[in-house]
C-alpha cells in the first residue's frame, strides 16, 4: 500500500517547480493534496484542493486554515516548500526584500505547522516535512539572509518535534541542493556550478533525490525519526 494512501497533505508553494512535483507525487500515489500558494492552481485532480494565499501575510495564512477545517477534517503531513530569494550583498540588500523572505521563508512555515499540528493532535498522527536548502550550511556570500531563513527552519522543525512528539507528530528538514527551478534562475549559473562541483556528488539534484527523502521521512516506519535534516548531495 502507498505511503500516502488515506493521506490528507498540505504543500505550500505548489503552483510550480518543486512543490508542484511533490503535489503531484503524494496525488499519484492516491493521497489527497491541500495546495497554499500565492497563484492559480496549476493542477487539475479531484483530489487537489487550491487555497490562493499569499504566505507572507499573516492574516492570509489564518484565513485559509478556518476554510481549510471547513473542507478537511484532517491533515496527515506538512510540505512547506515555498520560498523566496533575493540573492545580494548584506549591506546593499533591501529590507522590503529581507523582510520577504522572513516572512515566507520562516514565518508562514511556523504558522502552516503550528496549525496543521492542531488536526494532527487530534488524530494522534503527523508528519511535518521542511525544505530546507544546502545554502544553510554551505553560507554562500550573497545569501546571509536567505541562508538564515533556512537554518532557522531545522531549528524550527527541531523545537517542534519536542513539541509535538506527545501525539506522534515528526517534524524533520530536507536540505536540498540546486535544482533547475525559476529561483535557481536569479542566480549567476557560473556560481552554482562551482558549488555544485565542490560537493561530494557533484551533480544538480532531480526531483527524485528530494522526493525520497519527503517518502522516507513520511513513512509510517519512521515513526521514530524527527528533529532531523538530511543534507542531499553530500552537504553537512
Amino acid at each position: 500500500m502507498s505511503i500516502y494512501f488515506d493521506k490528507t497533505a498540505i504543500v505550500t508553494g505548489c503552483t510550480r517547480g518543486v512543490g508542484r512535483d511533490i503535489a503531484l507525487h503524494i496525488l499519484d500515489q492516491g493521497g489527497a493534496v491541500v495546495g497554499l500558494a500565492r497563484g492559480d492552481p496549476s493542477i487539475d485532480h479531484s483530489k487537489y484542493t487550491h487555497f490562493a494565499v499569499d504566505l507572507a501575510d499573516t492574516s492570509a495564512i489564518t484565513d485559509a486554515f478556518a476554510q481549510i477545517r471547513k473542507h478537511t477534517s484532517k491533515i496527515d503531513i506538512v510540505v512547506n516548500n515555498a520560498a523566496v530569494l533575493t540573492s545580494q550583498y548584506s549591506m546593499i540588500m533591501p529590507p522590503a526584500a529581507a523582510q520577504a523572505m522572513v516572512n515566507v521563508n520562516l514565518l508562514a512555515p511556523f504558522l502552516v505547522s503550528r496549525e496543521a499540528a492542531k488536526f494532527m493532535r487530534k488524530t494522534k498522527w503527523g508528519r511535518i516535512i521542511n525544505i530546507g536548502s544546502m545554502a544553510a550550511s554551505l553560507e554562500p556570500i550573497g545569501d546571509s539572509v536567505y541562508a538564515a531563513t533556512k537554518a532557522g527552519l531545522s531549528t524550527l522543525a527541531n523545537v517542534m518535534a519536542k513539541e509535538f512528539g506527545s501525539f506522534n507528530v515528526t517534524c524533520n528538514t530536507v536540505g536540498i541542493t540546486a535544482i533547475d527551478s525559476s529561483m535557481l534562475a536569479q542566480l549567476p549559473r557560473d556560481k552554482i556550478e562551482e558549488i555544485i562541483s565542490g560537493l561530494p556528488i557533484p551533480r544538480f539534484a532531480k526531483i527524485d533525490d528530494i522526493l525520497n527523502v519527503i517518502d522516507f521521512f513520511s513513512m509510517e516506519r519512521s515513526s521514530y525519526i524527527t528533529a532531523q535534516t538530511i543534507f542531499i548531495g553530500g552537504v553537512n
